[in-house]
């Protein structure tokens, strides 16, 4: 039963109260799980470039972006980096004051090697009155941990990874912001040099993002000699999600209030949605690497985009050649072989189809968005990756992203499709939103509803179910065109703990 103060909340949150009950029988009915026919491998699903193909798709790019294009990289970076540092919590937390775990020797034995080093040592002379090397020989551990996550310190606990040093650079250190300017500039600059950088960030952090950009995009304007455009967003808040307790009743703070939760990146759809741009670049704030390891991330990704506008420009020519009437049988055919054996979308009610039937359903099929995606080989790394999925309501086969929660692992068969993946989404996608005149798809149009999942976190103790809406580059991009290219593992570098900043792909050139 919803109170008058409830009303109210949902009021101030903009969500009308249908939506409410809408989202609380999600809990009760759950969502279907996807259906795997296949994983996507080298042989079915996954392109895998040769150094022609791939210097072919370079050229391609190349040439693309020195007309006048919108080229935009899409940047998710609302994360806060609390867990990257979940180790240094428990260390602050735990009865001893000289390093005991394996990670918090590597942490203190190794530490003037992260980029943060010297920043975190004048904190410490600041707030401590000595610097590092001074405390951790008098065996205060402590107070330099405290420096690194506390907000009188850098305040790195509260930070998002998007504002953290990374890297260091020619005697100064990078953000991992910085590190995106840069690959801009490499990559997805225009014929204008013009480099147009969007950002979805949490409000409370906005004034820091916006900050660090004024001060640094003039910087890498001067070096690579572009200009950049960078705007900003915010996960809307109607896409916050109700959470609710083991009985599936909403969860509740102490003060009786509602518990609402961000709908995990697939809220992200309708910012993406209010993108104006030819290409779009989508990849994650983490995933960088400083810029002598930069060549096969650039060289990767250039060749993604062109693989992608020369596919674009094949479908938008079938797109105008439908719409003249103007076509053969064999023109026919050949649409049908490159939405089965380019786009892998198999459907085996299409032979039953009438001529004119047909046709529509060819139409609907390329009159979608495009994306190409980067498929790293699977070396253990938790989370999704590149399947032959079979649509529930159509019986239609085709390439998705797909996360372990949205398989039934208990049925054994699926759970062996599962694990017999040999690749991995690293979130290494550039996108087509436009159609043939040029205008936006309405992207809201093409995501699949019933790909939602429920995880189960905690709250001040308590076991809690948070509903997450279908992923960005999941259920969101559901009924997308898809391609699958084979990426080096090279290109793939994710910071997940601190630690990961001490690894080769994020330190100097020696």
């Amino acid at each position: 039963m919803l109170t008058e103060k409830d009303r109210q909340q949902l009021s101030e949150k903009q969500l009308p109260e249908s939506r409410l009950k809408e989202q609380l029988a999600c809990f009760s009915s759950g969502f279907p799980y996807m259906k795997i026919v296949a994983p996507a491998t080298a042989q079915k699903g996954i392109c895998v470039l040769t150094e022609e193909e791939r210097e072919a798709c370079i050229k391609n790019w190349e040439a693309y972006r020195t007309a006048n294009r919108t080229i935009l990289q899409f940047v998710p970076a609302s994360g806060a980096a609390s867990r990257m540092f979940r180790d240094v919590y428990a260390f602050l937390s735990a009865p001893h004051e000289r390093p005991a775990t394996a990670f918090e020797k590597q942490f203190f034995g190794e530490i003037s090697r992260f980029a943060f080093y010297e920043a975190l040592n004048e904190r410490c002379r600041a707030k401590e009155g000595q610097d590092i090397p001074a405390l951790l020989a008098a065996g205060r551990y402590k107070p330099v941990a405290a420096a690194l996550l506390e907000e009188d310190g850098l305040g790195y606990g509260h930070l998002p990874k998007g504002l953290l040093l990374f890297h260091a650079a020619a005697g100064s250190a990078r953000t991992a912001l910085e590190e995106h300017l840069v690959e801009g500039a490499l990559y997805a600059s225009n014929q204008a040099g013009e480099v147009h950088i969007h950002l979805t960030v949490s409000p409370g952090h906005r004034p820091l993002f916006e900050r660090l950009a004024k001060e640094k995009a003039p910087l890498y304007e001067r070096l690579f000699g572009v200009k950049y455009t960078i705007s900003w967003s915010i996960q809307s808040p109607d896409t916050d999600t109700l959470a609710v307790d083991a009985d599936n009743e909403p969860f509740r703070e102490a003060d009786g209030s509602l518990l609402f939760r961000p709908g995990g990146h697939g809220a992200l759809i309708g910012n993406l949605n209010r993108m104006d741009a030819d290409v779009v670049f989508i990849k994650n704030i983490d995933n960088v690497v400083p810029d002598h390891l930069k060549a096969p991330t650039v060289m990767h990704r250039k060749a993604l985009a062109g693989l992608l506008v020369g596919l674009q420009e094949r479908i938008f020519g079938y797109l105008r050649l439908i719409e003249s009437g103007d076509y053969t049988q064999a023109q026919v055919e050949e649409m049908i072989h490159f939405l089965q054996d380019r786009l892998c979308i198999k459907n085996p009610e299409m032979k039953y189809l009438e001529d004119a039937e047909l046709i529509l359903y060819i139409r609907r099929k390329l009159a979608r968005p495009l994306r190409v995606c980067g498929m790293v080989r699977n070396a253990g790394e938790p989370g999704g990756g590149p399947f032959l999925v079979r649509n529930a309501e159509d019986g239609v086969v085709s390439l998705q992203i797909v996360e372990s929660a949205q398989i039934d692992l208990a049925d054994p068969q699926q759970k062996a499709l599962f694990e017999q993946s040999a690749y991995f989404n690293p979130v290494d996608l550039v996108c087509a939103l436009k159609g043939p005149d040029g205008r936006n798809r309405h992207l809201p149009d093409f995501v699949d509803g019933n790909t939602g999942f429920i995880s189960h976190k905690s709250k001040d103790g308590r076991e809690l179910k948070a509903l997450e809406l279908p992923g960005l580059w999941n259920g969101a991009m559901s009924d997308w065109n898809t391609v699958f290219v084979e990426a080096p593992p090279e290109t793939f570098n994710p910071v997940k703990s601190v630690i990961d900043l001490l690894r080769p792909q994020h330190q100097p050139l020696t």
